[in-house]
């Protein structure tokens, strides 16, 4: 064996090239490309397993929880060259991250290679050639506490899985899951859209003026706020079902509105009071995962898994530091290159005296690493990454570096004042207008950073912050009223969870870890029971059918606090002072009063809660206890759904859809039936995109009066003979035609698939006729032919596609603009599109508004459409329209402004640093993945 030779173990071929690149030629760096063996599937156990206490879980609940471990079929060959690569090393270092998932595949690690060299646990929180260095020298033993906490949440999540989900296939639907957190996560949002379901909009008025001391400078506008003493009711005075909170408010209407606002025109109006105090704003602390993901979300627009995925990456390169923490921790050196930095680009007055040093908040936070960071002990500027980041990749490091030198800066200082005025109305009525407006005289951290805004339910609380100046003004000055109009509002239903948002609910309540928040809301998307609009997340019926399951037959286990408790529980095991099996063992069999765990089955609650013991002298009742003792589900009322007026939602086998529970024609309040009444309830598919609280019992009805139509044979198809009927499907109308029962019967590979097609979008099912069912059903259509220039003969076809209507041409295809083109272009309007270059992306769209030149860069000023909203743009500088200004009526005086403004803040496009090309090292090949089956178990 070759003296000094050491290995290290790594999860990915990113990291291990990047601390490969780090240590001395001694050094093998080999990565295991994340976890090596699970525990397997049933019907993944060798028979002989199937039949022994592993067969049901693939866990010994009998015997200590014991788990049976299956090297990945996908990982053979990388064991084997590890094994290989071990026989040459005198050392073995495992370097897999510093956490509780990190801990358990270096554990997994040394249970397969088995080494017999010495063995040591390489830790570091980043990746830079002193971080590597220092964590090659400073070793430490396996932490097997932190391999439990992990191994224990692997048997929880196997146990919980294997014992619910089968519950949810049998009462309401085959294949779905249930998961500790991924139900829970579930319920969050189905809770939302119920309170939006049973949200009671309310209208209230107010009125809005602009006056003026002195003439058009010093306008500024003001808000009617009290009348006669009593003060105007806002959104925030309003119940959720519509009612005011209390009495003591004024709720004003359109007519008292614009009454108010037509005396105050002519009526005397003057300062009453003038109030100023200081406006101070502290920064962020510094990104932990949670922050990084809702930040990401808003300024970034990347989704939870895409934001974990390009930090990953950032990591592994050593760009940032370990990114799954829930600490707002930086160290010595950090603080001192964050501060320097600052010093350096803003100036000394920037940076406060002392660092800023920051203590989580968050429950049950739990990690030991630092908060998200650049890597190193000086931070690279993001123009001296600029040559070597692109995209998402330098985008999110920009926002990290701007984050973490910002938590170390001064505040932002400056001056709020309100004023308040007064005046009489003719009719006696005496009113009060009052206005505010902040002044930030120093900048302090907003010069590097600021915060991005969750929607918010009252939209002026957004509004409180931003930067307004007032003219100077004392008591008793009289003003001018230059303009006053009554303002109607509605209050809003509370908003959707989008996945930044829910990601800083999880953690508010302490359910899931930094490393599962990202899995956890993809997890619930690709499962059915979230689709997202927008960024806005939506639960589906199916959602709510699963979650009133296990509201009211498995209560403790979407329970909230619960879930919280199991999760200080894990860290209690991780801390090692709490055991595994002992845990296990009263989680799943229960204890007290005769509990499974000691002897017999007992009533009471599941166990839980900080401690990790049952609370002495109650019951508690396990998971095995509680699937047994489920008793009588009924499965039609668990996916049934009132929304009043006798109407209904069930989910079906094959979708949701809305019945009347009550047929047409029976008076709801006396059962009495009118003549001609229906005998049987309507139904009718509910499509996709009508969202849980848009399905009010007026859409309902209109969509049972639509499925009237449904099935309404328009004809016969004079070449087959067959029946063609339109039909209302869960993906919107279509039209398709009926087999015969002896096609039908066809299996195999003489199995007929009827035509079918969707209609257009301007379409109606209760108009559509066979003319042009049997048009849409000859889709695709041939245009024609093309010869290329090699000679061959193409056929030219018009399809209509999930993203629209296209031709295709080989494998070149070519969007349309429109549905009819599909049945109209004819073969020289396909070759002219063919003969025009590709596009790549969205075709360029017509300006929504011409304003003319801008009066300093000359060019002509447009209003566009973007992916953010509406822009005025002179092509060359951009600016996003503020809230208030419309497309169709923005003045050029206001385009030009808002250039104006864009230009004073400085470009935003980004000076690239020279690209250096990379020292040139010989890479080592690694082994494809593949694996060998080899068993263990985990001993407690």
């Amino acid at each position: 064996m070759a003296e000094g030779r050491k290995l290290v173990i790594v999860e990915s071929p990113a990291k291990a090239k990047t601390i490969g690149g780090y240590l001395g030629k001694d050094w093998d760096v080999e990565a295991s490309v994340g976890h090596i063996r699970d525990i397997p599937t049933p019907s993944e156990m060798p028979a002989e397993i199937k039949k022994g206490p592993f067969g049901r879980f693939g866990v010994d609940v009998d015997n200590g929880f014991e788990a049976y471990y299956v090297v990945d079929s996908d990982k053979k060959k990388k064991v084997a060259e590890l094994k290989r690569l071990l026989k040459n090393a005198d050392e073995l270092y495992l370097a897999t991250d510093e956490d509780r998932e990190g801990e358990a595949i270096a554990w997994h690690l040394l249970e397969v290679l088995k080494p017999k060299v010495p063995v040591k646990r390489m830790v570091f929180h980043e990746i830079t050639k002193e971080a590597i260095q220092r964590a090659s020298t400073n070793t430490r033993e396996l932490d097997t506490a932190l391999v439990d906490a992990q191994e224990t949440r692997r048997i929880l999540d196997r146990l919980y899985g294997y014992e619910v989900s089968p519950v949810l296939w049998r009462k309401v639907k085959a294949g779905l899951s249930a998961g500790r957190v991924q139900s829970v996560a579930t319920r969050i949002v189905v809770e939302r859209e119920r309170e939006r379901m049973a949200f009671v909009r309310a209208s209230y008025w107010d009125v809005e003026g602009d006056f003026t001391p002195d003439g058009a400078s010093n306008q500024f506008t003001a808000r009617l706020t009290t009348v006669d003493g009593s003060r105007v009711a806002m959104g925030r005075d309003f119940n959720d079902d519509g009612t005011l909170k209390g009495s003591s408010v004024v709720h004003l209407d359109e007519a008292t509105a614009t009454s108010i606002a037509t005396q105050v025109l002519t009526c005397q109006v003057a300062v009453t009071s003038v109030q100023e105090k200081p406006y101070t704003r502290r920064p962020s602390a510094p990104f932990t995962t949670s922050t990084l993901q809702q930040e990401a979300s808003r300024k970034l627009r990347l989704s939870s898994k895409n934001a974990m995925r390009v930090a990953q990456r950032l990591y592994e390169n050593g760009y940032i530091t370990y990114m799954r923490t829930d600490s707002t921790t930086l160290s010595e050196a950090a603080l001192t290159a964050a501060r320097q930095q600052a010093r350096d680009l803003y100036g000394a007055e920037y940076v406060p005296q002392s660092p800023r040093l920051y203590e989580k908040k968050v429950k049950n936070a739990q990690e030991a690493h630092e908060a998200i960071r650049p890597a190193g002990d000086r931070f690279r500027t993001p123009a001296q990454v600029a040559g070597e980041l692109r995209g998402d990749e330098f985008a999110l490091y920009e926002l990290i570096w701007k984050r973490t030198v910002a938590s170390q800066m001064a505040d932002a200082r400056g001056s709020t004042a309100t004023v308040k005025l007064g005046g009489t109305l003719e009719d006696g009525r005496v009113v009060e207008f009052s206005a505010s407006g902040t002044v930030i005289t120093f900048r302090g951290f907003l010069a590097a950073y600021e915060e991005g805004r969750d929607e918010e339910r009252a939209s002026k609380a957004a509004e409180a912050e931003e930067e307004r100046r007032l003219p100077k003004l004392s008591e008793g000055v009289s003003l001018t009223v230059v303009r006053a109009e009554p303002d109607g509002h509605e209050t809003n239903p509370p908003p959707r969870y989008t996945e930044a948002t829910l990601v800083k609910a999880m953690e508010e309540k302490g359910i899931g870890r930094p490393s599962t928040y990202a899995s956890t809301v993809g997890t619930i998307q690709d499962r059915g029971y979230v689709n997202t609009r927008g960024s806005a997340l939506i639960p589906t019926w199916l959602a709510f059918a699963v979650t009133r399951l296990l509201e009211e037959h498995f209560t403790e286990l979407v329970d909230y606090d619960f879930t919280a408790s199991m999760e200080e529980d894990l860290d209690q095991i991780a801390g090692g002072d709490a055991k595994r099996a002992e845990w296990l063992k009263r989680f799943y069999f229960g204890e007290g009063n005769g509990g499974e765990g000691d002897g017999g089955a007992g009533q009471g609650a599941l166990v839980g809660g900080q401690s990790g013991l049952p609370d002495a002298g109650n019951a508690h009742l396990g998971l095995k206890q509680l699937v047994e003792d489920l008793g009588d589900i009924d499965a039609r009322a668990i996916s049934t759904i009132d929304i009043g007026e006798g109407i209904v939602v069930r989910v079906g086998r094959y979708g949701p859809y809305v019945e009347e529970t009550v047929p047409q024609g029976v008076d709801l309040s006396t059962g009495e039936m009118s003549d001609g009444a229906e005998t049987t309830p309507r139904r009718a598919t509910i499509n996709d995109d009508i969202a849980p609280d848009e399905m009010t019992p007026a859409k309902a009805r209109e969509l049972l009066e639509q499925s009237a139509d449904d099935g309404k044979v328009l004809g016969q198809d004079p070449e087959s003979g067959r029946d063609i009927v339109a039909k209302a499907g869960r993906y919107g109308p279509y039209v398709t035609e009926v087999l015969d029962e002896e096609t039908a019967a066809l299996k195999g590979k003489n199995k007929v698939k009827p035509r079918t097609a969707s209609l257009f979008k301007d379409m109606d099912l209760a108009t559509m006729d066979l003319e042009t069912a049997l048009k849409l059903l000859s889709l695709p259509r041939v245009v024609g032919t093309s010869t290329e220039e090699d000679g061959t003969v193409v056929e030219i076809t018009a399809q209509n596609g999930r993203y629209g209507p296209y031709l295709k041409k080989g494998t070149d295809s070519r969007s349309l603009t429109t549905e009819q083109q599909l049945f109209d272009i004819t073969l020289e309007e396909a070759l002219a599109i063919y003969a025009q270059p590709k596009q790549r992306g969205r075709a360029a769209t017509a300006p929504l508004k011409e304003l003319g030149n801008d009066p300093v860069s000359g060019r002509p000023m447009v209003v566009k459409d973007g992916r953010f909203g509406p822009y005025v743009t002179d092509g060359e500088t951009n600016s996003t329209l503020r809230k208030g200004d419309e497309p169709e009526s923005i003045t050029p005086e206001r385009g030009a402004e808002l250039l104006a403004e864009k230009r004073a803040k400085g470009p935003t496009t980004r000076k690239r640093a020279a690209k250096k090309a990379p020292a040139k090292k010989a890479a080592k090949k690694t082994a494809k993945k593949t694996t060998a089956k080899k068993a263990t178990t985990k001993k407690s």
